[in-house]
């Protein structure tokens, strides 16, 4: 039962549930468990303190079983503490995390503020609520850290961990939920000689393999990509689209999908016109003003039907048309795969994650130099 749930990640109709949801009309095999901060006493210190360079372990759990939500809150003086708590989360007794992410990043908040938004898998509510919904098997067991990478206390981490086990084993080829965090501050831009991005300069570019794109992940094994999550801190003014997806599928030297615009590929349309929105598998909820400084974050879920590879993956999209633009990306892809999994690249350095604007040249460049290319 709990493979067949897992394995099915799309969203296709069945009775009153979503595939990756229980059927409420029949009657289910397996047992709910809760991994909480409440007080074991009781009593109502339903907290944890977690000191500066200390992994809080949330869950240590075996298997065969199923992570179905998880939901935080933090309180946190430190300044950008979204960026400098991170999220690991290991399957099967592995040594390397199959997630692995800047909390606020994870949930989407890739700016290190909160914002509230809502989709299908993840939504942060109004005050500082922290949801994931997506399905997380495991065989043998599972286990989630918390880090503090930052410099002050975490004066308290709620959180709240609802898992299922099952006796039954997971089905043959059950894939395992991943996520993985990925940063450009800055990407860099080819050139920074042009005015606007209409200019016969950068608009007439071509760009037919990919090449210097942000990448927002690469995998090896067989799987299937869900989605991703990524905040946009502009060094340049204007629009900081302009950019198309493109997939690489299976070793392909050549996108085996590629899109026509960065919002388009978001689900949006003529540079989203400054209006946020947010829906269950697509959005924009921050839509910033389109000048050195703007910030703006954004999402897709691929669940109505996720890309499927066999061998390899990897997943990109330009910054600006062929890469003109030399704007701060930072990305959360989401996808599921069989184990083992590839080494993810190492996370930067919590310095590094904050982000700043850079002195990159073009329209509108201000913030502090980067060294040249």
């Amino acid at each position: 039962m709990l493979g067949s749930v897992a394995a099915s990640v799309a969203l296709t109709a069945q009775s009153q549930s979503p595939s990756w949801q229980p059927n409420p009309t029949h009657q289910q095999t397996y047992t709910l468990h809760r991994a909480s901060s409440a007080d074991p006493t009781g009593a109502n210190a339903d907290s944890r303190k977690v000191e500066p360079g200390v992994a809080l372990t949330v869950l240590d759990a075996d298997g065969p079983g199923l992570i179905s939500h998880l939901w935080f809150t933090i309180a946190s003086s430190e300044v950008y503490h979204l960026k400098k708590i991170v999220l690991r989360i290991y399957w099967d007794g592995e040594e390397t995390p199959s997630v692995e992410a800047p909390i606020g990043d994870f949930f989407g908040l890739g700016l290190g503020y909160y914002n509230s938004w809502e989709s299908e898998m993840l939504s942060v509510g109004s005050v500082k609520d922290l949801n994931c919904f997506f399905p997380m098997p495991f065989q043998r067991h599972a286990r989630i850290t918390v880090t503090n990478e930052g410099k002050k206390l975490i004066k308290a981490l709620y959180y709240n961990v609802d898992y299922r086990t099952d006796t039954a084993p997971l089905a043959p080829g059950t894939l395992y939920f991943h996520a993985q965090y990925r940063q450009a501050q800055p990407n860099r831009g080819w050139t920074n000689r042009w005015t606007l991005n209409r200019d016969p300069l950068v608009n007439k570019k071509s760009n037919l393999t990919g090449q210097d794109n942000y990448v927002w992940f690469e995998a090896k094994g067989s799987g299937q990509y869900a989605g991703v999550t990524m905040s946009i801190l502009q060094n340049q003014d204007g629009w900081w689209g302009e950019g198309d997806d493109m997939f690489f599928v299976d070793g392909a030297k050549r996108p085996s999908i590629a899109g026509t615009g960065s919002e388009d590929y978001f689900l949006g349309a003529w540079g989203f016109r400054g209006k946020p929105f947010s829906y269950q598998l697509y959005g924009a909820p921050v839509v910033g003003k389109e000048v050195a400084g703007g910030r703006s974050s954004v999402y897709r879920f691929h669940l109505d039907s996720p890309i499927v590879f066999k061998t390899s993956f990897k997943a990109t999209i330009e910054h600006g048309n062929a890469n003109h633009r030399s704007d701060n990306y930072y990305s959360v892809a989401y996808w599921y795969q069989t184990e083992p999994h590839a080494p993810f690249p190492p996370l930067p350095p919590v310095e590094q994650r904050l982000p700043l604007l850079e002195h990159v040249g073009g329209p509108g460049s201000v913030g502090r130099p980067v060294p040249a290319k």
